[in-house]
């Protein structure tokens, strides 16, 4: 097994702690020797605070723990990364992540990442065991499979529409053909929505099916049979 170097830091050695599914960063913490074997042992991470000088069980109190999925160690193997299913917020102030602020101003422009599907994929979750009177995913949820599934095949439809109207400006750069683009977005976004709610109602998750890709992507020829011929992924 590889062997922690504790003695760079005094005895501890800082941790980044990511979520599993949207592999968005939580937390920087410290663990030393005990508190690693700890992790390992039970599975929930467990870590050393600096400021109390004791060990730390990650949810003792809140009950949001950390159930780990992977640990990493850097090349230098004096800083460690964690991979948890992270149940509840990790940051004690409440917050999905310790690092909601920002010190600039680029977080109002929106990048895109697939970290989404995971917040939605939650706040899904949520109206499932709290739903409220006028949430539409609650309505979904409650209303079943069959209306869910027509509405798949009507957000489908729209986004087949848009795709057939953005197709023919695809090397367009005018402002017209940017906003036929912007539908094709905005119906696609709109399937992927109902989509998640269709995972939720039948028990599986944005990961499952990206587990599925991965694995295609990964399987050397792996082939789809399209009329007589054969494609690979």
């Amino acid at each position: 097994m590889i062997q922690v170097n504790f003695d760079k830091g005094n005895g501890l050695v800082p941790v980044i702690v990511q979520d599993v599914h949207s592999r968005a960063v939580l937390m920087l913490a410290y663990m030393n020797e005990e508190s690693l074997r700890m992790t390992m042992d039970t599975g929930r991470a467990t870590y050393y605070s600096r400021s109390r000088q004791e060990l730390w069980h990650k949810g003792e109190t809140s009950g949001h723990f950390q159930h780990v999925r992977s640990i990493a160690v850097d090349c230098d193997a004096d800083t460690i990364l964690l991979t948890v299913d992270q149940i509840g917020a990790a940051c004690h102030t409440g917050h999905k992540s310790c690092f909601f602020r920002s010190m600039t101003e680029w977080e109002k422009t929106y990048t895109g990442n697939l970290s989404m599907l995971s917040d939605l994929r939650e706040e899904i979750s949520e109206k499932r065991v709290h739903p409220t009177e006028k949430s539409y995913t609650a309505y979904l949820l409650q209303t079943g499979i069959d209306k869910i599934c027509k509405k798949i095949g009507e957000e489908s439809s729209e986004a087949i529409i848009a795709a057939k109207n953005a197709d023919p400006v695809v090397k367009d750069t005018s402002a017209e053909a940017d906003n036929l683009r912007l539908e094709v977005c905005k119906e696609s976004a709109d399937l992927l929505y109902h989509l998640s709610v269709l995972w939720e109602d039948t028990g599986v998750t944005g990961n499952d099916v990206m587990k599925v890709l991965e694995e295609r992507s990964h399987v050397k020829g792996n082939k789809k049979t399209v009329g007589h011929l054969d494609k690979t992924f």
